[in-house]
């Protein structure tokens, strides 16, 4: 009774146990967390502890049987730890639980450190996971798009602005729209990486601590890359969520676009795509219905993490040393890195299993005098006209061409144009024309940097592939690196412990 009673500080300040109200909101909420932050909360207690043994603050008849509560601990999962919002927070139904095992050692792990420090470290440890996981989705689907594009260097296509015709283009051209962002996407994952990967631990209160605390032996034990150096920045970081929401909402607002446009090619008036039966859904009451219902996921959650970043901030935004937003990110950055996740992976498979229909891309692509912007340039190289001026004749030619019903402009009707316009004709061949205009043609043009040509679009392909390459090795070695640092850490615990014993 004395040990229940001591975990939320009864029988010292306070007088009275938590009000069922307060356990009912705020006590369920975080504990709800705890199975989240369970196995980050179990190895900042083992370091911690590994830490003050090593300094010789912890006496050596405890330190043995301390050790082996932690490492039985650890072996629980978080799902299988009696979580219970009576007992408050993780932080102190895990303080529960370790005075309950071993009541005369538990009091030692409080030494030189806050509650706040174990969950905010919890919080990072599954933070920093979540973003290598994403990164890796994010991988996936840059190389699906990488592939896609390869097999498409000479799949003509409409480029659209607006929704309307504008130029020529290849559908590998447009697929790396999509991929040039995901470099910064990578980019800004890493550099949240980075900074999420500074230790707070062995920080103490806000100004540090009377006790001889080693803060880069806690952040080596537990694989982070450096400190979170000042000790009252470290506890509180409010930046640290709405960066890592930041970064989720930039990633699915370009995945978004993406999806929009697979959503509209899909439909019957488009048909210049098919998503595979996998990625679909039926109509419950039209069977002739094949819904993108995957598309809409996607799109769907990067509209969710929109508002997600809005609470990241909002509940940042208060006196400095408040808890706040914590008490939210805790579980709400973790959750949105894994739904971002999946989206992604999501937003992959779709790309892999979707049909392309070249014929149709083709086709429209030659439509609604989609080389008119060329044809106009050609005026001005051939015929000496200003852009302006020669922007007028072709715009003329084009209304009367709509207005007749005829697909193609002849010769005949950019002369009136001109005639109306600069009061002459411009003599140009049907040939030439219609040379200005070809699809194809115009295609290959773009050589320049980042153009729509060939030759362009494999050196994109090359620099992007180089890109998805490096930070899959950065990747690897990162996840491989933090795997290193929790196995030292465990032979660390238990040799010390066998030391102690």
């Amino acid at each position: 009774m004395t040990e229940a009673r001591d975990h939320l500080g009864l029988g010292s300040r306070l007088e009275a146990g938590p009000a069922p109200e307060l356990i009912a909101s705020a006590f369920t909420l975080e504990a709800g967390d705890g199975p989240l932050l369970y196995h980050g909360m179990s190895l900042a207690d083992l370091a911690h502890a590994v830490m003050l043994i090593e300094l010789g603050l912890a006496p050596p008849e405890v330190s043995g049987e301390l050790l082996a509560t932690l490492l039985d601990l650890h072996q629980l999962s978080g799902d299988a730890f009696p979580f219970d919002p009576a007992r408050g927070d993780a932080y102190n139904n895990r303080e529960f639980v370790l005075h309950q095992k071993s009541p005369r050692t538990a009091g030692w792990l409080q030494a030189g450190r806050p509650r706040r420090e174990v969950s905010t470290l919890a919080y990072l440890i599954v933070v920093r996971a979540r973003l290598l996981a994403l990164t890796a989705a994010l991988l996936d689907l840059m190389g699906s798009l990488l592939d896609l594009a390869e097999a498409n260097l000479q799949t003509l296509m409409p480029d659209y602005t607006y929704l309307q015709t504008a130029h020529p283009t290849t559908l590998a051209h447009y697929l790396l729209t999509f991929v040039q962002p995901m470099t910064r996407d990578l980019a800004r994952l890493r550099g949240a990486f980075e900074r999420t990967n500074l230790s707070p631990a062995g920080s103490g209160s806000t100004n540090g601590s009377r006790l001889p605390l080693d803060r880069q032996r806690l952040a080596d034990l537990l694989g982070f890359d450096g400190l979170a150096l000042h000790t009252r920045d470290a506890m509180w970081q409010p930046d640290g969520p709405i960066e890592v929401m930041a970064v989720i909402v930039a990633m699915l607002v370009n995945a978004d676009r993406l999806a929009e446009d697979l959503q509209i090619w899909a439909t019957a008036e488009f048909g210049m795509i098919e998503l595979s039966d996998r990625h679909s859904r039926i109509s419950v009451i039209m069977p002739q219905k094949k819904n993108p219902y995957s598309l809409a996921f996607v799109r769907g959650a990067a509209r969710d993490m929109i508002g997600r970043l809005v609470s990241a901030a909002t509940v940042g935004a208060t006196p400095s040393g408040q808890v706040d937003n914590r008490i939210f990110s805790y579980g709400g950055v973790p959750h949105a890195l894994e739904q971002a996740r999946q989206a992604i992976q999501l937003l992959a498979g779709i790309v892999t299993g979707l049909t392309v229909k070249p014929e149709i891309m083709a086709e429209r692509a030659a439509q609604s005098y989609s080389g008119a912007t060329d044809l106009t340039e050609v005026i001005m190289l051939e015929c000496g006209l200003d852009t302006r001026t020669a922007h007028r004749i072709v715009g003329r030619a084009v209304r009367a061409a709509a207005t007749a019903n005829e697909p193609h402009l002849r010769a005949a009707l950019l002369d009136a144009a001109a005639l109306e316009i600069i009061d002459q004709p411009l003599n140009l061949s049907q040939e030439a024309i219609s040379n200005a205009m070809d699809p194809l043609a115009i295609v290959e043009t773009r050589t320049g940097p980042g153009g729509a040509a060939p030759e362009a679009v494999r050196t994109m392909l090359a620099a992007f592939r180089a890109a998805l390459i490096e930070t899959k090795t950065w990747h690897a070695e990162t996840e491989a690196r933090l795997a290193a640092a929790e196995a030292r850490l465990l032979e660390v615990a238990k040799a010390s412990g066998k030391q102690q014993g």
